[in-house]
Formats: structure tokens, C-alpha cells, sequence
């Protein structure tokens, strides 16, 4: 079993014990997640320490979503709970990069491709992507990429 599937199960029992419903809930569901993951193709495998994240930051993006779209339809207290959900999520993900360290990432990045418009854009986020491994979603860096592309 990978470490990080079982450090979700044991804060799993933590949580139940201490009873913390938040906590206990969100990481029921994504231990559900994984092992959804785990048996979904033609055989059963157990998911490796990397994939367990990939669940996890598409459980993270999902609750993101939701409170954004409970937000804008004027439904606070379950944007609320989303927002906590995500909370809980992020403290199992790396950290995220800050605006300044992206910027400078994706800026070192065009410096070295040689990239000069947006005709480059697919060559320097293939690049960027590859720096930043997982540190930002993908739309911040395409974003950032975009605006120093002009």
C-alpha cells in the first residue's frame, strides 16, 4: 500500500475518533476515490504514491468548483463546505507555487525556448508544465504564460 493512502486511512481513524465529521467525511470520500481508481480498467492495481495525488488534486479542483458554483448561485453555507473540504484536501498536496515564483518560472522558461508571441505558447507550456510538475493547475500557468507572451 502506498504511504500516502495509508496516511489517509490513519487520519481517517483520527478524525472518527476525535470526532471531526468534516475532516471524517472528506477523507472518506477520497479513500472512496482511490479505490474506485484502484479497480477501475480490466484488472484491480494498487495506485502508487503519485497517482494517490492525482486523485487528490482532482478531488481538490472538484471542490473548488463546487463552491465557486454554490457561491455564484447565492448558496453560501455549501460553498462554505466545499471550501473546508478542499482545505482538508490541500494539506495532503505539495505546496503550491506563489504568483512571483510562476512568474519567474514561466519567464525563465521563454528566456530558453526562444519563444517570442503566442504561435509559442504550446512549446513554452509543454516546458513550463514540465518545471513546475504539479506545483500549479495548469489553467494559473497558462494564464501566467499568456500574459507574458502578450
Amino acid at each position: 500500500m502506498s504511504d500516502l493512502k495509508e496516511q489517509l486511512r490513519t487520519d481517517l481513524t483520527t478524525a472518527m475518533k476525535a470526532r471531526d465529521e468534516l475532516r471524517t467525511a472528506t477523507l472518506r470520500m477520497v479513500l472512496a476515490a482511490v479505490s474506485a481508481e484502484e479497480v477501475a480498467g480490466k484488472e484491480a492495481r494498487e495506485l502508487t504514491d503519485d497517482e494517490v495525488q492525482a486523485v487528490l488534486r482532482r478531488e481538490a479542483k472538484k471542490r473548488r468548483e463546487a463552491a465557486e458554483a454554490f457561491g455564484s448561485a447565492g448558496r453560501a453555507e455549501q460553498a462554505a463546505r466545499e471550501q473546508a473540504e478542499g482545505e482538508v484536501l490541500a494539506g495532503y498536496l505539495p505546496a503550491q507555487l506563489g504568483d512571483a515564483d510562476l512568474a519567474a518560472i514561466v519567464a525563465d522558461v521563454i528566456t530558453r525556448t526562444g519563444a517570442s508571441g503566442m504561435k509559442d505558447m504550446g512549446r513554452v507550456m509543454g516546458a513550463a508544465n514540465g518545471v513546475v510538475a504539479d506545483r500549479a493547475e495548469g489553467a494559473r500557468v497558462a494564464a501566467e504564460v499568456r500574459r507574458q507572451l502578450g
